[in-house]
């Protein structure tokens, strides 16, 4: 058993192919995290032997400092994952005070795979299964059946009954049967309906639907093939009822899988109830008796609070009877099974008895089931100590999976210290109140939905509620300022991965502590401080309803707070640009942060209403007053920061380039680069700067502009294309808009690559409605021709673009604008642009003027690109006039200044006018 790594190791109905870290239940793979398939292999490896608890520590966690509480979570986990104990089998032993013993009977076979191999990363979000299932194999085998033909299920019945680890279960069995995937949607922490559609667009990788059509966002649908578990449904009804119907009516390849303590009443909806867990009768032998799956689950718990729990002859009866009373709902075995440890089954009988809403099951009086499972959550209640009470109670105030660190946060307090609570926490796992999921280093906890609910009411009772709230959002401030912090130097996916399952906490934090009765002031912070996960999660929408709340706030508060109020002004300044572009109010938010700032004499809020207030002029075409911006940046001396100082010399790159300046706004470029490089690229976001893009694809985009007007066509593409990948690698919404708006749309459709133009301009369309925001849908509006209106107030840059692409013309307003250099880049094309109309008006003489304009402005810019297109224009007029030579000389002169992107648009007509005058030459 040394070296089991070219072997397959066989026991009970299990395969494991170590190499491939791949275990196998008759042929289909157990899904278990990363840390028990390391245990697994361990114990195997020295299968027989005892393995101490130090030596699993250490090979498991080699790189951190764990508990034992650990590895008791993820040995427990393991052995309810391989259905340890079940019908008497034992695979791992626990060998008091020393460690842990693989014990069943294996065999040693050679490799062999299943015929499709090792299974590919799966297409679902299903989560991994804790426990083996009991008692539901036939009815899940039915449904695994019956879904693809009925497409729309729902699971129902009364809380505790296990309808969502069936649903789980079925949904598992189908993974690979559905083309794109198997998706779950737990509706338990959602309180709203119109958090519905959002959270499934995410979920589903779409457009937020927050206020699109129903029917689009079905239609958007139609041609996937996937499955869409919906679970607690039973508060939102209704919703999911129209939500199910319509997607069932568009959408012909998604099925839906629902759970509830209801039917849904809809349309096409095949209702299956699930009764409880048949319990054996008391007549029946032993043998008979352990058939019975409320038996066995209950002896299963059991074994695993009390490792050598064994059933005797004399207290089987005993074990019927408390099935039997507990009317076979497993939630209610399950609360129960976590006591006998403690009472022993004759004590817990005892205990049950002296319950009157656990008394006399089967009998005329007995109470509704519902009632049953209420009546064990008081008295599993009741058992607890106090501190375990006012832990379980406080915890209610959590939506979704938190750590310990946030649980005793939020418990300690009035009644409880901080050092108290790990013990309590742990006493509510033992007794099944608390589930917990081991992490590859954390632990996760999780209430039931339903423990949840009996523990708010108890809560409430106590009179903590709002205490216990404030708490809460307390921590969520913590956890959203070390977000905050993490945004500049982690990489997207493991961000998300860290903070997106947070957002049912923040917003249950947000909607108290903006409300009447809540915590005003912190709760404003935290609107604040969740800016990156709103924007990460393509929620702007959603984020501006909760800035717009803390500014009402603000506005009616008699204790004025500018430093608070400033950020506020930030984050709407930021919300607006993304939404309106350069619209007034874009540029007023961010000039009332800059007073407010300076008023607080904070620095970091001048840079970033400074830096915010430059790209909504940017944005406008006031690129003159950016400029002056960015010199403002300058000199309030940001480069006593490193991290600021790569920021100060970006921005004047920007500056630089919008104002025509492309020598200088080069240099600057690729000193900007090789100093984030220098630096590891951890700011990976423009530091103090109010409009937040990745700064390194930010900064290929404008490189990759002005080596385009340099002349470098085929460099400008290389490095547009560059951005466009970095941008897709960290896979960031508005960067990947902002790249695509601003280099590859716009290059490949100057190069004449109209394939790959359309092809970009398809996925900025995409991606901007994927990620909501709408300035970017507008520009990609523009640039696919959707939109053709002269509405551009605040969107001078796209106007600006729009003239260069040839699709848009050139009014007085906008020649007189180039002609006073407020045009800044585009200026010397905006002036041939407003030639070549002159022309088609036959007014030669305005036209040449122009064009000489143009050409000696575009030398001063270093913008070979435009005076080629000048010239080009210019010779055109000159051959007409017969004067071919001198158009040849000034072209070829000007042509030959290229050393690239000669099968590019422009200098493919730059050529062929070329050899036009050279056939006119007089011999």
């Amino acid at each position: 058993m040394s070296d089991l790594r070219d072997q397959a190791v066989q026991f009970g109905p299990y395969r494991v192919h170590p190499r491939q870290r791949l275990v196998l239940e008759a042929d289909r793979p157990l899904r278990l995290g990363r840390r028990a398939v390391d245990i697994l292999l361990i114990l195997l490896e020295q299968a027989g032997n005892v393995v101490s608890k130090q030596e699993l520590i250490a090979r498991v966690w080699p790189k951190s400092v764990v508990e034992d509480g650990n590895l008791r979570v993820h040995m427990a986990a393991l052995r309810k994952a391989l259905g340890d104990g079940q019908a008497g089998q034992r695979y791992i032993v626990t060998v008091a005070q020393r460690g842990y013993s693989f014990v069943a009977p294996l065999s040693i076979e050679p490799m062999s795979l299943p015929s499709d191999g090792v299974p590919q990363r799966p297409c679902h979000n299903l989560p991994l299964r804790r426990t083996r299932m009991i008692g539901r194999h036939a009815l899940i085998d039915s449904l695994v059946q019956q879904l693809p033909a009925q497409r729309f299920v729902t699971l129902t019945g009364a809380g505790g009954i296990g309808k969502t680890t069936v649903a789980l279960r079925v949904a598992e069995l189908l993974i690979g049967h559905y083309r794109d995937g198997i998706h779950l949607l737990d509706l338990a922490p959602l309180s709203t309906p119109s958090l519905i559609l959002p959270n499934l667009a995410a979920l589903l990788d779409l457009a937020p639907a927050a206020h699109g059509p129903l029917v689009t966002f079905a239609c958007s649908l139609q041609e996937r093939q996937l499955l869409l578990v919906i679970d607690n449904c039973e508060h939102l009804l209704d919703d999911i009822a129209l939500i199910s119907e319509t997607l069932l009516r568009h959408a012909p390849h998604v099925h839906i899988l629902a759970t509830s303590r209801e039917a849904l009443r809809a349309e096409g909806e095949y209702v299956q109830r699930l009764d409880p867990l048949a319990c054996p009768p008391a007549s029946v032998n032993r043998a008979q008796a352990l058939g019975y799956p409320a038996l066995q689950l209950l002896i299963e718990r059991a074994m695993a609070h009390q490792e050598h729990f064994e059933l005797s002859e004399t207290e089987l009866p005993l074990a019927i009877d408390i099935c039997q009373r507990l009317d076979g709902i497993p939630l209610a075995i399950e609360l129960v099974a976590a006591q006998i440890e403690r009472f022993g089954l004759p004590g817990l009988l005892t205990q049950l008895d002296d319950n009157p809403g656990l008394l006399n099951r089967g009998r005329d009086n007995a109470l509704p089931r519902h009632h049953t499972l209420r009546a064990t959550l008081d008295w599993s209640f009741n058992l607890l100590g106090a501190d375990e009470q006012i832990c379980l109670r406080r915890l209610a105030v959590f939506r979704d999976g938190f750590s310990l660190a946030s649980a005793t946060a939020v418990i300690a307090g009035q009644a409880l210290s901080a050092a108290q609570v790990p013990g309590a926490i742990t006493q509510l796992v033992g007794k099944s109140l608390l589930n917990v999921e081991p992490g590859d280093d954390d632990m996760v906890y999780r209430l039931l939905d339903i423990t949840r609910a009996y523990a708010l009411e108890k809560l409430s009772l106590a009179q903590e509620l709002d205490a216990t709230r404030e708490r809460h959002a307390e921590r969520c401030l913590a956890l959203m300022e070390q977000a905050q912090a993490d945004w500049s130097s982690l990489a997207t996916q493991p961000w998300i991965d860290r903070y997106a399952p947070l957002r049912e906490d923040i917003r249950a934090a947000l909607d108290w502590g903006l409300g009447e009765k809540g915590a005003h002031a912190l709760a404003i912070r935290l609107t604040v401080s969740t800016m990156p996960l709103w924007q990460e999660l393509s929620l702007l929408r959603e984020h501006g309803l909760y800035v717009g709340k803390a500014l009402d706030l603000m506005a009616n508060t008699d204790v004025p707070c500018p430093q608070l109020a400033m950020q506020l002004q930030l984050a709407l300044g930021s919300l607006s640009y993304h939404a309106v572009g350069g619209a007034f109010q874009s540029g007023a938010a961010f000039d009332d942060a800059r007073r407010l700032a300076e008023q607080c004499q904070d620095l970091s809020g001048q840079l970033r209403a400074i830096s915010g207030h430059l790209a909504v002029n940017l944005c406008s075409g006031r690129y003159g007053e950016a400029l002056a911006q960015s010199q403002q940046f300058d000199r309030l001396d940001p480069r006593t920061d490193p991290l600021l100082g790569v920021s100060n010399q970006r921005l004047q790159v920007l500056a630089q380039h919008y104002t025509g300046n492309q020598i200088l706004a080069r240099q600057n470029a690729e000193q900007v680069l090789q100093r984030m490089a220098h630096s590891g690229h951890l700011n990976r976001f423009a530091h103090g700067i109010g409009v937040q893009y990745d700064q390194c694809v930010a900064s290929l985009t404008v490189l990759a502009r002005i080596l385009w007007l340099q002349g470098h066509a085929e460099r400008a593409w290389r490095t547009a294309r560059q951005a466009l990948e970095l941008a897709q690698q960290i896979n960031h919404g508005t960067s990947i808009c902002y790249t695509l708006a601003l280099a590859g749309v716009v290059i490949a459709r100057y190069n004449g690559d109209q394939a790959a133009a359309q092809s970009l301009q398809a996925l900025l369309l995409e991606q901007s409605h994927k990620h909501g925001v709408q300035l970017f849908q507008t520009w990609a509006a523009h640039y696919a021709g959707i939109l053709t209106g002269n509405d551009l107030q605040g969107l001078g840059l796209i106007d600006d673009i729009l003239i260069t692409l040839g699709a848009s013309d050139v009014d007085e307003h906008g020649e007189a604008r180039a002609r006073s250099g407020a045009a800044g880049w585009c200026a010397p094309e905006v002036l041939r642009v407003s030639a070549e109309q002159r022309l088609r008006h036959g007014d030669t003489l305005a036209a040449e003027t122009l064009l000489q304009e143009a050409i000696e402005l575009a030398r001063r810019q270093g913008a070979l690109a435009w005076e080629l297109r000048s010239v080009v224009s210019l010779a055109r007029v000159w051959q007409g006039q017969g004067r071919a030579d001198a158009a040849r000389d000034m072209l070829k002169a000007v042509y030959e200044r290229f050393s690239e992107g000669f099968a590019t648009a422009d200098l493919v007509d730059a050529r062929r006018l070329l050899d036009q005058l050279q056939d006119k030459r007089p011999a």
